[in-house]
């Protein structure tokens, strides 16, 4: 597969394989990537409005330059190599889909690949940082006040 270097043919296969277009506020997706910054942060909500008008600083800019090189390294037609970040604050924007980012949720990194679905998300939402609460049986501590609370009842 990634050996296809005849155009032709590797505009065949993405024909082929495209199910539905898929558009961002009204935005197909390949007039998304083409799109400059100026004008990507007029479609996302408010809160990322105000962090990009305030610039991105060097970590951010940092982990978006890791993603062009690994996209660039990988083969054609395959996925990049996973690169690994703490920043869970950075929102996702139109140039990193397609990569594979391995996101810290504070014990492991848990690997996301970004698609054009996520874009305008925090990438935070894809890496859950806690266990979801299962509430099942009462543990060993509940059993015993409930002993206690039948005593109480049936002694007075």
């Amino acid at each position: 597969m990634a050996d296809i270097t005849d155009p032709q043919v590797a505009a065949d296969l993405k024909k082929k394989r495209t199910f539905r277009t898929f558009s961002y506020r009204g935005i197909e997706l390949d007039k998304l990537l083409d799109m400059n910054n100026e004008d990507f942060i007029e479609l996302v909500h408010a809160r990322a409005r105000r962090r990009f008008q305030r610039g991105l600083k060097r970590r951010p800019m940092g982990l978006i330059k890791k993603l062009r090189k690994a996209k660039k390294e990988a083969p054609p037609n395959e996925k990049p190599a996973v690169v690994k970040t703490h920043l869970r604050d950075m929102i996702i924007v139109p140039e990193m889909i397609g990569s594979v980012i391995g996101i810290y949720n504070g014990k492991v990194f848990n690997s996301v690949e970004i698609k054009p679905e996520m874009t305008g998300h925090y990438l935070a939402e894809f890496s859950c940082s806690y266990r979801p609460v299962k509430h099942g049986r009462p543990g060993v501590s509940s059993l015993i006040c409930f002993q206690v609370l039948l005593v109480l009842t049936y002694s007075s």
